[in-house]
C-alpha cells in the first residue's frame, strides 16, 4: 500500500496543518491540501488504523488554493509555514473549525460556541522576531517540514522585512555558534541574539546599528554590543523586554489579546486580579489600570525585572517572581479573576487544584496551543466553570498555529 496511489477526498483540516480524507475506512492525514479537494495520494507513514500521505495529482483544487510565495514552502522544504497555498481569507475559517473539532474531541464539549477567528491585519511580514538555527556551513536555516532538517533560507515571506535585510547583511565566523535570533521594537531597534553549544560568549565587532547579546544555556543573556533590551509599544504603553525575553511576534495582535482580556474580565475597578505566567507585564498593565489590585506571578527572573521597570507607574501591582505551580499554593484568596497565559505545555492539575482553592469567579486561559486549552477547559469544567465562549486570534498568518482567548466563569 505504501507505493500505490488511490484517490482521496478531503473532509477537514485538523490540528497540526494536515487535511483529513477516508479511504478503506480508515483517516487519512494529507499536507498542503485544502478540505473540499481530490487528489491521488500516496500513503509515507502507515499506522494500520490511520495513515500520513502525499499527495500525487491535484484532481480538483478549492477555490481557496493559491500559489505560495516563498521557493521554501513544500513537502521536504521549510516547516515554519503550512497554508501558503491556502488564501489567506480563508485561513481564519479554517483555524476556528480546528479550535472547535478539539473542544469537541479532546474537551469533551458538545457544542462549544467558538466565535470566528479574528484575521490578523497582515498576512505577511508580521513577526517581530524569527530565531534561525545554524548548519555546519554556518547557513542561517530554518528547521524543514521533518523537524531535523535544517534548511538555509535567503528569504522569508512572514518575518518583517527589516529582518531580512539584516539577515542578508550578518556574517558570523563563531565557533559551534547553534542559533542567532533577530528582532526589531516598535522604534526600529534591531537586537541580534547569539547562542553556542559551548556557551562561550564571542569577541565580535559590528558595523551595524545594532545591540548583540549572548544567551547562555539555561536562557541567561549576556550583554555584548548596545542595548541588552528590546521595546515594544502596545496600547501606547512601553514594555522593555531583555534578550532572550518573551513577547508576542505580531504586534497588532497583541493588543487585540489585550482588548480581549479586559473585555472578558468586565472589570468594576474594585476586583483582586491574579495575572498568571505574566512575562513582563503586557496584560498586567492594562489590568492594573481598571483593578483594585493585579498580582502578578512570573518565573523568567529577567521578566521580572522588565515587569519592575514597565509597570513602574503603577502602584497596585504585586510582582511575585517564581513557577505559578510553586507559587499559587501559598497565596491567601480569594481573588475575584484570573488570567493565565502558559506555555504550549498548558497548566499543571495540581496548579489548576490551587488556582481553584482562590475563588475567582471569572478565569481568561490565553493559549497557543487548542489541544491542551481544549484539556484543561475540561479539567476546568469539571471544577464548576463554565465555558462561556474561545475566540480565535490569528496571530501567525500563513501557519497552523492558532492563538485562542477563553473566557471561564464559575
Amino acid at each position: 500500500m505504501i507505493h500505490q496511489t488511490f484517490e482521496l477526498t478531503l473532509d477537514e483540516m485538523v490540528h497540526g496543518g494536515n487535511t483529513l480524507g477516508r479511504h478503506a475506512g480508515r483517516a487519512i492525514f494529507v499536507p498542503y491540501t485544502i478540505p473540499g479537494e481530490r487528489i491521488t495520494a500516496r500513503i509515507v507513514d502507515d499506522h494500520s488504523r490511520y495513515a500520513f500521505a502525499e499527495g500525487v495529482t491535484l484532481l480538483e483544487p478549492s477555490p481557496d488554493r493559491v500559489p505560495p510565495r516563498c521557493p521554501h514552502f513544500g513537502p521536504g522544504r521549510c516547516g515554519g509555514c503550512h497554508f501558503q497555498h491556502i488564501d489567506y481569507a480563508a485561513q481564519p475559517g479554517f483555524k476556528r473549525d480546528v479550535v472547535i473539532d478539539q473542544f469537541k474531541r479532546i474537551g469533551g464539549f458538545k457544542t462549544p460556541v467558538v466565535r470566528p477567528t479574528i484575521p490578523s491585519p497582515d498576512a505577511w511580514a508580521y513577526r517581530a522576531h524569527a530565531t534561525f538555527h545554524v548548519d555546519e556551513a554556518g547557513s542561517l536555516c530554518f528547521v524543514g517540514t521533518d523537524d531535523k532538517t535544517l534548511i538555509p533560507i535567503d528569504e522569508c515571506h512572514i518575518i518583517r522585512p527589516e529582518l531580512i535585510e539584516l539577515l542578508d547583511q550578518i556574517d558570523f565566523d563563531i565557533p559551534d555558534l547553534e542559533r542567532v535570533r533577530l528582532q526589531i521594537g516598535s522604534e526600529g531597534d534591531l537586537m541580534i541574539i547569539l547562542s553556542t553549544r559551548n556557551d562561550d560568549a564571542p569577541e565580535l565587532e559590528v558595523n551595524l546599528p545594532v545591540s548583540v547579546n549572548f544567551l547562555l544555556s539555561d536562557n541567561e543573556p549576556v550583554n555584548l554590543i548596545g542595548s541588552s533590551h528590546t521595546v515594544y509599544v502596545v496600547g501606547g504603553r512601553r514594555f522593555r523586554v531583555t534578550a532572550g525575553g518573551f513577547f508576542q511576534v505580531n504586534l497588532p495582535q497583541a493588543k487585540t489579546l489585550v482588548d480581549l482580556v479586559l473585555e472578558k474580565l468586565d472589570l468594576r475597578g474594585e476586583e483582586t486580579v491574579l495575572d498568571l505566567y505574566a512575562g513582563v507585564g503586557l496584560f498586567t498593565a492594562f489590568i492594573a489600570e481598571q483593578a483594585a489590585l493585579v498580582t502578578s506571578i512570573e518565573s523568567y527572573p529577567p521578566a521580572v525585572t522588565d515587569a519592575d521597570t514597565n509597570l513602574a507607574d503603577l502602584d497596585n501591582v504585586d510582582l511575585v517572581e517564581g513557577s505559578v505551580e510553586a507559587v499559587l499554593p501559598d497565596l491567601q484568596g480569594p481573588y475575584d479573576a484570573a488570567v493565565l497565559d502558559p506555555p504550549r505545555s498548558g497548566i499543571k492539575p495540581y496548579a489548576l487544584d490551587a488556582l481553584d482553592a482562590l475563588g475567582p469567579r471569572t478565569i481568561v486561559y490565553v493559549s497557543c496551543e487548542p489541544s491542551t486549552l481544549a484539556r484543561d477547559a475540561k479539567r476546568l469544567n469539571k471544577k464548576g466553570y463554565r465555558l462561556i465562549d474561545v475566540q480565535p486570534v490569528d496571530m501567525f498568518p500563513q501557519t497552523y498555529h492558532i492563538e485562542c482567548v477563553a473566557h471561564f466563569a464559575r
